[in-house]
């Protein structure tokens, strides 16, 4: 196995990875955002759960689940590989969303944008496992 071809598959996998999840935002933000949320639906933690957080972490699991699929063989086998290829562009999009947000971020809002992360990468993973049987 060469080197080189490990990083171009991990480089075609964050940047398939990138590309669902900011289609995947755009869709959210822009139709499902854009028709549901208003000001007195996201006044209560329960309506931020069900449109904001919720949807988001559907999309950090769509990324998660298209990075695992298209991330192939022999580089799935390492475990590290495998795990940069699925969990680097949700955790750089977290990042940079912190970098952005910070001055204006609540507790709460940076609670629920880091467990988002984590549970939409939970899921995300579960269901590329379920499917790896299916190669």
């Amino acid at each position: 196995m060469r080197e080189g071809g490990g990083t171009a598959a991990l480089v075609r996998v964050w940047a398939a990875g990138l590309i669902v999840l900011l289609f995947s935002e755009y869709l959210q933000v822009t139709y499902f955002y854009g028709t549901f949320a208003d000001a007195q639906r996201l006044e209560g933690f329960g309506g931020r759960l069900l449109l904001v957080h919720v949807p988001n972490a559907l999309c950090v699991a769509l990324t998660v689940w298209a990075s695992g699929r298209l991330h192939r063989e022999p580089f799935r086998s390492s475990r590290a590989r495998h795990a940069a290829a699925l969990f680097a562009v949700p955790a750089f999009a977290q990042v940079v969303s912190l970098a952005v947000q910070w001055e204006r971020a609540s507790a709460e809002g940076l609670s629920m944008s880091c467990a988002v992360v984590v549970v939409g990468a939970f899921c995300g993973r579960a269901a590329d496992r379920l499917q790896e049987g299916d190669r």
